[in-house]
């Protein structure tokens, strides 16, 4: 017997929940787990930010303040992608498709070199 889908308003988003079969819950656990792994990653950026935006007005730095942005950036960067990423994922389990790529590590890939590269570039100018 195939179990239906919790059509219920409880359940959020419907677009979702409102699809599909309801899968082996370790397979929606570890999609959770991945969604908060990108918000962890996300407020360590932020927390980042924050630490260089204070140190960049303390020593009156302007490029560490574009430095501290983008790393509030990159942090928005990884709040849209655990959104993004926890649907689509749990989205296509429900419906017996195969995973969706994630179309947004790239960028934050190249936030995160770029912003290493300056960093490294500040310390050694100073």
């Amino acid at each position: 017997m195939t179990e239906q889908p919790d059509r219920s308003p409880s359940r959020w988003p419907a677009s979702v929940y409102g699809v599909g079969e309801e899968p082996d819950p370790r397979v929606s656990l570890a999609n959770e787990r991945t969604f908060l792994a990108w918000i962890r990653t996300g407020l360590g950026f932020l927390a980042g930010a924050a630490a260089l935006d204070v140190v960049a007005s303390a020593l009156e730095r302007p490029s560490a303040r574009w430095i501290a942005a983008a790393l509030a950036l990159g942090a928005l960067i990884c709040g849209v992608q655990s959104w993004r990423g926890w649907t689509r994922t749990e989205r296509a389990v429900r419906l017996g498709r195969p995973l969706p790529a994630t179309s947004l590590a790239l960028p934050l890939a190249l936030v995160v070199s770029v912003l290493a590269v300056l960093i490294v570039a500040m310390t050694v100018v100073s």
